[in-house]
């Protein structure tokens, strides 16, 4: 009878001891769920983007990085990635009819959310009503987020890249980046030198994404009178020679290599060490619809005394 008692014992104790373990590290994932990157003055924005050899190479999310169940452009989806890896995040913002900026690619409803038409025939509050759908076609419980509530929560979490969609006056997105303070962390993405000039009078403070695929592009942006510590150069969608990459790091500008499409195609095919070949042959940051599995095969590759490290959490 007593060893039935002492064996019950000692399976309540470390029943105990499990659940205290379980709670424990429950506790510890909840106070550091989200692998942060923490720009607090455009000054750091400045030092964070100055290339230096000992860099962190980085995965850029791109569309926030959809997953199953986590579609693009949407607060879930950023903190999907950001669970998982440190990560810029990039979105898309479109406008309704009434004039409020909502993050979204197409400019049609008809592909992420349970809605159909362009995006600027309705309002608010009817694109409110809808549901996201994941990239597999299944409707989620999850809205389309705005401009303002994604700014609002990537202040202290993470930077952002945002793609201004055709029909949104460039205006409107910078009096929103203002509005929330968010030059440390929201650079704007601009496809030419005419439109970064145009980003540049708006807001001199502001990071830029700039089109730099070929010495040519280069020399444009070199005349164009935008400070080169503003500029984060997106070397195009196709690998850019050692030489190429070296050119802009000479400058203290760091590179994005969109590895969305092809390369990371290539990547599902070859394996996802092809990443950190990228990485090795000079690409900073990756662009690319597979943040995980990216971020995954380069973390190997990051400094461990990196100048950087201040900014991660």
């Amino acid at each position: 009878m007593k060893s039935k008692i002492y064996g019950f014992l000692i399976l309540l104790l470390l029943f105990s001891c499990r659940k205290e373990a379980s709670d424990s590290q429950t506790t510890a994932l909840a106070s550091n769920e989200l692998h942060r990157i923490v720009l607090s003055t455009v000054e750091e924005a400045r030092d964070f983007y100055a290339w230096t050899s000992d860099r962190i190479p980085m995965v850029s999310a791109h569309r926030g990085g959809p997953y199953p169940g986590y579609p693009e452009n949407s607060i879930e989806a950023f903190e999907n990635t950001l669970k998982h890896t440190h990560s810029i995040i990039e979105f898309d913002v479109a406008l309704t009819k009434d004039s409020v900026l909502v993050l979204m690619h197409d400019n049609t409803l008809d592909r992420t959310t349970t809605g159909k038409g362009r995006v600027i025939d309705h309002t608010f509050e009817e694109i409110r009503e809808l549901y996201l759908v994941d990239k597999e076609g299944l409707q989620t419980d999850f809205r389309v987020p705005t401009l303002d509530e994604a700014l609002a929560w990537g202040k202290g979490k993470t930077l952002f890249t945002v793609d201004i969609k055709r029909e949104v006056p460039f205006d409107m997105v910078v009096d929103a980046i203002k509005r929330h303070q968010s030059e440390p962390y929201a650079a704007v993405i601009t496809y030419s030198v005419d439109a970064a000039r145009k980003i540049h009078r708006l807001h001199p403070e502001l990071m830029l994404s700039v089109t730099i695929r070929n010495e040519e592009e280069l020399e444009r942006f070199e005349n164009s009178g935008i400070p080169v510590d503003r500029w984060i150069a997106f070397t195009g969608t196709s690998e850019r020679p050692e030489a190429f990459n070296a050119m802009l790091h000479e400058r203290g500008v760091f590179t994005i290599l969109g590895v969305l499409g092809n390369l990371d195609r290539s990547a599902i095919a070859r394996g996802d060490q092809i990443y950190a070949e990228f990485v090795e042959k000079g690409a900073d940051i990756l662009a690319t619809d597979r943040p995980i599995e990216a971020a995954m095969a380069i973390v190997g590759l990051s400094p461990e005394n990196s100048s950087k490290l201040k900014y991660f959490r």
